[in-house]
This record gives structure tokens, sequence and C-alpha cells, in this order.
């Protein structure tokens, strides 16, 4: 299987399917297309059931082959890949036996390094694919697609593995968090659902952030500062005496684990207007509320100290916390912990410190858990991926399938 999982996975990563935040179409750029047609024109030489409608969403079945009544699995993940950083022309490298060195990225001075990324330790051995250094790989997430394309294949080529319908859909830019704007949950028809859309070995995530944008907005006075005295507002200066009130401890570079934070993510300004946008993250609901209304009463306490309302916040949720939906069908997240256990793997159940498609459609009423693909340090050059990870993530596919149908 390790050299199919490579063929597939240099095929589709060649395929420059970078998302665009800008674009006000789905998908967001027409290049995604090129892997969503190949993707339908390779399930239909399967001759399996195959549609794709016209926002770019693929959806395909393989049918039950029990008689018992069993949920209708569903398994996703993303044509799309990131947009900071470049994914045009990727050039993907094999490493055989990784010997546990740092690895030399093409003709490069970058240097995938066990220092910086010590988690290269647990793949020693394995089978690598890496970048040239020039590009992202996009294992992020066409190692799900390619996980999700040979667990298909490798049931149809074992029937005695019983499994009920297994729905499965490619879907475009979830990197730019629109992955199931036009995700009909309806039409996939699915019970459930798993993303494969995670990291290192054994991830089985069901726990995300919730999430929300923030734009500070503020106006200034600007005057000759010849006459500034009593009359002029900088509002750079009202910009920095924003951010300093929040807490300097509470950013991404100073959290882990279930800490949530405030982080700035871009600011610009003059004297007369200036704009700071932030992305607010908490695993807990009422703390994620209670740090949207401290921007809120930032602004009114900084405003009462000037006759207008200078600072205007806008605040718009983007996911919430998927755990809210998954934690009453414990099922769904027992069943895979029990198969990566048989796999000889640690079940890996750490919350997300981001979001996934599952953190949408798990409130659209499709329940969906994360689990792992085998690649790190994605969005950028440092990107890689275990072959020997995703081929542990196939064989998890099957057996949560085939677990399933026993237990029904």
């Amino acid at each position: 299987m390790k050299q199919r999982l490579i063929e597939r996975l240099e095929r589709y990563v060649k395929i420059d399917t970078q998302a665009d935040p800008t674009s006000l179409t789905t998908p967001s750029t027409e290049k995604q297309w090129d892997l969503i047609n190949l993707l339908q024109e390779e399930i239909q030489a399967l001759n399996l059931e195959v549609s794709v409608d016209d926002k770019g969403y693929l959806m395909a079945t393989l049918p039950s082959n029990t008689d018992k009544q069993v949920p209708t699995i569903g398994l996703l993940a993303h044509v799309d890949t990131a947009t900071d950083y470049n994914a045009t022309n990727v050039k993907p490298n094999i490493v055989e036996s990784y010997d546990g060195k740092d690895i030399k990225l093409g003709d490069t001075e970058k240097v995938l390094s066990t220092k910086t990324f010590p988690q290269l330790k647990n793949v020693i051995g394995h089978t690598l694919m890496t970048t040239d250094g020039t590009s992202l790989l996009g294992a992020d997430d066409k190692a799900g697609i390619v996980e999700i394309m040979e667990a298909i294949i490798y049931l149809q080529e074992h029937p005695e593995i019983k499994h009920g319908d297994i729905r499965f859909s490619f879907t475009p830019d979830e990197e730019i968090g629109r992955g199931p704007h036009h995700f009909d949950v309806e039409r996939f028809n699915a019970d459930f659902a798993y993303t494969l859309d995670g990291s290192l070995e054994g991830e089985l995530q069901y726990e995300s952030f919730n999430a929300a944008s923030a734009v500070i907005e503020i106006n200034g006075v600007n005057v000759h500062p010849g006459s500034a005295k009593d009359v002029m507002v900088n509002a750079n200066t009202l910009a920095m005496a924003f951010n300093d009130q929040l807490p300097s401890d509470e950013v991404p570079e100073h959290t882990e684990g279930y800490e949530g934070f405030y982080h700035l993510t871009d600011m610009s300004g003059s004297v007369e207007k200036a704009k700071l946008q932030y992305i607010i993250r908490d695993h807990d609901r009422e703390q994620f509320e209670r740090r949207k209304n401290h921007l809120l009463d930032l602004a009114k306490l900084l405003n009462s100290q000037y006759e207008d309302d200078l600072i205007k916040v806008t605040i718009n949720d983007q996911y919430f916390n998927m755990g809210e939906k998954i934690k009453p069908h414990p099922e769904l997240t027992a069943i895979p912990e029990k198969v990566i256990q048989s796999l000889g793997i640690k079940p890996i159940t750490e919350p997300i410190r981001g979001g996934t498609d599952g953190s949408q459609l798990s409130y659209m009423g499709l329940p969906t858990p994360n689990l792992f693909t085998g690649g790190a340090n994605f969005h950028g050059p440092f990107e890689y991926v275990s072959i020997d990870v995703m081929e542990k993530a196939v064989q998890t596919i099957v057996g949560i399938v085939s677990e399933f149908e026993q237990q029904s």
C-alpha cells in the first residue's frame, strides 16, 4: 500500500489548489476544480456513485455490504491548500527509511531540523515526503484525500470486511474558513462523519475553539501638530492604548491546551484613522463570551474619555466548540479510540487549537470529529508527511467502519 499512497499523494500535491480569501466565488479559485474533476474521474473509474455540485462539493458513496442496519458514516477532506505560503510548482521529495538526522530541503538553504522540529524523532525509520524548500507540500489536506480514497479502494478489494453505507466528500475552501458554507448536510445524508484533517499519528480530536473575529475602528482628530494641544486625538496612540489593555500573557505565543487568547493579526493607521484586527479563541463558551464582552467594555471605557465615541468594535462569530455536539454521542470517539489502540497507537485526544470543517458541520447537524493524517508543520516549506502513518490512517478508517458494523 505504501507505494500506492506515495504515487497518489505525489499526483495530488502537484496540482495547485491554493484558496483565495479575497475571492467571492465558491470555490474561491478556479484551479481547485482541477483536483475536484480528477477525483470525480477516479471515483467514476471505481464504478461508484459520485456527484459534484456547482460549488465544487464532491459527494460519493460506497454502498453497504451487510444485511445489518448500520449508521451511514461520512468521511471528509478538503481539496484546497493554505494561502500563507507559496503553493505553486510543488516538488515533493521522498526520504526512505528516515535516519533521524536533519533533512536538507532541495537546493535551498532550508533544513528540516530535529532541533526545531523534535517530533521528527517519532518518525525515524519511516518513509517521509517533504517539500523542496520552495513551497508548502499540501498534505493539508491532500493526505486526507489520499487516505479516504485508498480506504475506499481497500474496502472494495476486501468484501469480507463488512460495513454500512459510506458517504465521502471532498470540499473546497477549508483554509479560508468557508469549507462548510455551501455543504448540503441533507444531500450528504450521513448520520455522522469524520474529517481526515489532523496531524500527528493517533490524533482523535473532538473539541475545538470557539472562534470570533473582531475589528476595532478608531477615528482620531487630526490637526496641525503645532496647535494640537488639547485638540488632537492620535488614532495610532489610541489603538496602542486599546491593545495595551489586553492581558499580555493571553496571546498565542504564551498559551497552550485549553487556554484561550486574543490574537492581533493586523494593524494599520494614521493620526486620523486606525484599525486593529483580532481573532478571539477559547474552548470554554462562557469564557469566550467574556472575551468578546471585554473588547466591548474596553471601547466603552476609552470612549468615555472623549465627547464622541471614537472607537467602534465589530465582532463576528466564526465557529463554536464542536465538542458540545459530539460529546452527547460517545460512540463517535470511543470506537475510533478502540481502533487506534488496536493498531498499537496511543490516541491523542487533546483539543484542537483551531478549527476544522467539523467545527461548523457539527452545528449544522452532522457531528464530525477529526482524525490524524500523518502530516506536520503545515502551511510552509517545512511541511512533511509520514507515509507509514498515512497507512495507519487508512487502517483506522477501515477499522472504524468495520467496528460500527460489528456493534450494530
